[in-house]
């Protein structure tokens, strides 16, 4: 951490701020200019807060020279990390493709849906069992009875499941029906009561950029999920609110470059829920393969029309086997495979 003083600081406000420094069991450099004196704390600085300076007499600025997130950053682990999910590997040089419904219905519906899912070449399967939705009024979820409809149809094509985890009271049910991807959603992911509770399990956790959230406050939120020693963490960016209405969430695809430089772990896209559509989610599809994204999250459905939750956006069988065939050239462009 680096304090800057003000030009008029006195030699005993630079001394207060340094034996506070060294407090901490820090060590201390002073460098003294025409006409500012910094002070460079010298060793973990994470004990250290620009709260604890900035109101002290004497003191201009202060800042952090080192990232607050350590265990999810790529400055101490080089290596891309990739996740085994049931022998599917996520964060490697092949690109997976998560598909399903929005929202688990019935057993048939979620049977369709996982023949159409491994027909199509997709290795893992998503569905909402639990539903957080904007209105209390509309479908919630099947709940507890959706998992075992879910486990039931995704097992019969040995895929892998992905769904959402809204309360920490259903986590012990999440690992009875062995979920094998725990998916945070959007409006926890600064839900830290949850997120430390996640961090405690051994299963995979796709973790949902805020609606709002900027991609430091991401990664912070990843970091209390690796701080519990649960480093199988998946990033999905999938839009954020902007003033734009034309489309459901601004989907950033700069965060895709961006997390690969800052972190280790894998960076997926949820193309469905940016774009709010069916016809849009083909281009942003595209877009996140050729950005590097290590995955998508697809909304799909036997029948679109029909769907209980997000029926807009949700392709049809017909239309993620011809986007999973486009994918696959873009990949191969750049020296992945699908």
């Amino acid at each position: 951490m680096i304090i800057v003083m003000s030009g008029d600081a006195s030699d005993q406000q630079v001394d207060a701020v340094v034996n506070k420094i060294k407090g901490f069991g820090l060590d201390v450099n002073i460098s003294r200019g025409t006409e500012r004196t910094v002070i460079g704390a010298i060793g973990d600085e994470r004990k250290l807060d620009a709260e604890m300076f900035d109101s002290m007499p004497g003191v201009e600025q202060s800042m952090h020279i080192v990232k607050p997130y350590k265990i999810v950053a790529r400055e101490w682990h080089k290596e891309n990390t990739v996740i085994d999910i049931k022998g599917v590997k996520l964060g490697g040089n092949q690109i997976q493709i998560i598909s399903g419904p929005c929202s688990v219905e019935t057993q048939e519906q979620m049977d369709e849906s996982a023949k159409f899912v491994s027909e199509s070449g997709c290795h893992l399967m998503r569905g909402g069992a639990f539903k957080p939705r904007t209105s209390p009024y509309t479908f919630q979820g099947a709940g507890v009875e959706g998992l075992a409809m879910f486990r039931k149809a995704a097992d019969r094509y040995n895929l892998p499941i992905v769904t959402e985890l809204m309360d920490v009271r259903m986590l012990d049910t999440f690992l009875e029906y062995d979920v094998d991807v725990i998916q945070i959603g959007t409006r926890n992911m600064q839900n830290f009561d949850l997120l430390k509770e996640v961090g405690r399990v051994n299963k995979p956790v796709i973790l949902k950029r805020g609606m709002a959230a900027t991609i430091s406050e991401w990664l912070m939120a990843a970091e209390y999920i690796a701080a519990g020693g649960n480093h199988n963490i998946i990033f999905c960016e999938r839009g954020v609110r902007s003033y734009e209405t034309y489309y459901r969430n601004m989907l950033d695809i700069t965060a895709i470059p961006v997390l690969k430089k800052e972190t280790h772990l894998p960076v997926i896209i949820d193309p469905s829920h940016a774009g709010g559509k069916a016809w849009m989610v083909p281009a942003l599809s595209r877009a996140a393969i050729a950005a590097g994204a290590d995955g998508l999250l697809i909304e799909s459905h036997p029948r679109p029309c029909e769907a209980w939750c997000d029926a807009d956006q949700a392709l049809s069988p017909e239309e993620l086997k011809k986007l999973m065939g486009e994918m696959a050239g873009i990949a191969s462009v750049i020296g992945r495979t699908l």
